[in-house]
């Protein structure tokens, strides 16, 4: 049998791209500098890296589920013309008010519920008490907690904003803050290093 493994989980918008609210239109998929190079040491390191992202603009109608996939196909591409992946893509699709029925529940996938983490451990054998969880809101951080994993708050995208007006009053608290995603790697590259 096959050890569970360790991972990094990330966060899609604010964390690989640019936050830019809904992205409602492939134009508006932008990769944040540096994160190509993060990734890549990641996968370098052996490390599974799985995104895991709320969609809820699907459940509002803002755009359909092709859009989402054409997105991550285009996150593939990009990542791949520098030497990186990613391992999987999960998406909650889902919102409480949902404008259309099909996605409107209360789901455990939606963060900060870590359905989403739990659901890609189990199809990928993870251990999520091995590995983390990188984003840009408290929202992750509390998933990631949820799920048992260390997390990391990047000060992208939403970072820094939720860092100082959220943060004081959240009752999660990152086990580290990191300028942007390749700071975050180099912490979780130290943080598995074995201790001499």
């Amino acid at each position: 049998m096959v050890e569970p493994r360790a991972a990094v989980f990330l966060d899609r918008d604010g964390t690989i791209n640019e936050q830019m609210g809904y992205i409602n239109h492939l134009s508006r998929f932008v990769l944040l500098p540096g994160v190509v190079a993060a990734i890549r040491r990641l996968n370098q390191a052996g490390m599974p890296v799985v995104v895991v992202t709320n969609q809820s603009g699907l459940a509002r109608g803002y755009f359909p589920p092709a859009l989402v996939d054409q997105v991550h196909a285009e996150m593939r591409q990009r990542l791949a013309e520098g030497g990186a992946r990613v391992d999987a893509v999960y998406v909650c699709p889902h919102h409480p008010e949902a404008r259309e029925e099909r996605y409107r529940r209360a789901c455990d996938c939606r963060k900060p519920r870590p359905g989403l983490l739990e659901r890609a451990a189990r199809e990928l054998g993870l251990d999520l008490a091995r590995s983390y969880m990188v984003g840009d809101r408290y929202t992750d951080v509390a998933t990631g907690a949820a799920a048992g994993c260390r997390t990391v708050l990047v000060l992208t995208g939403y970072g820094r904003g939720d860092y100082e007006y959220i943060g004081p009053r959240h009752p999660c608290r990152p086990d580290f803050v990191a300028e942007d995603l390749g700071a975050a790697v180099e912490w979780i590259l130290a943080d598995l290093a074995p201790s001499s």
